[in-house]
């Protein structure tokens, strides 16, 4: 866990093979959402396309930093990292409760609107990188 912790590269880079895998064995050809009277279909490809690149950059961000020795905060990247893992394993359970043979609509709402604040708290804390990043550059370097 500590190794994680001080490269947190390794976690996101070893990700992007499970995501695709996960991605290629779905059923689901496309996704939907609605929001405000608007529905939203995504293809699953795309949405792994889109989240693998995400993970490449976000572990590109902490290599380079790394590389260059620049100390980032052990906490903020557990906090990164739980939030972005942990937060996506949790949808992926809550969305396996849909009820769809017993007409439970207020299960299901409620569900909905747990996995929606659930999404806003992973998406939110995405931006824990590049404060962590702006406060590994600006922080001194250690004398030699």
């Amino acid at each position: 866990m500590n190794k994680l912790i001080k490269k947190p590269y390794l976690i996101f880079w070893l990700s992007i093979p499970i995501i695709c895998l996960l991605g290629f064995f779905t059923k689901a050809d496309s996704f939907g959402f609605n929001v405000h009277h608007t529905y939203f279909v995504i293809a699953t490809n795309h949405l792994i396309m889109l989240i693998s690149l995400l993970f490449g950059i976000i572990g590109l961000g902490y290599w380079i930093m790394e590389k260059a020795n620049r100390k980032l905060s052990k906490w903020l990247n557990l906090i990164h990292i739980t939030l972005t893992f942990g937060g996506i394993l949790i949808v992926l359970i809550l969305t396996q409760c849909y009820r769809t043979e017993i007409m439970e609509y207020d299960f299901n709402n409620n569900l909905t609107l747990s996995i929606t604040l659930i999404l806003i708290t992973v998406i939110f804390g995405q931006l824990i990188f590049p404060i962590n990043i702006i406060r590994g550059l600006t922080k001194k370097l250690p004398n030699p």
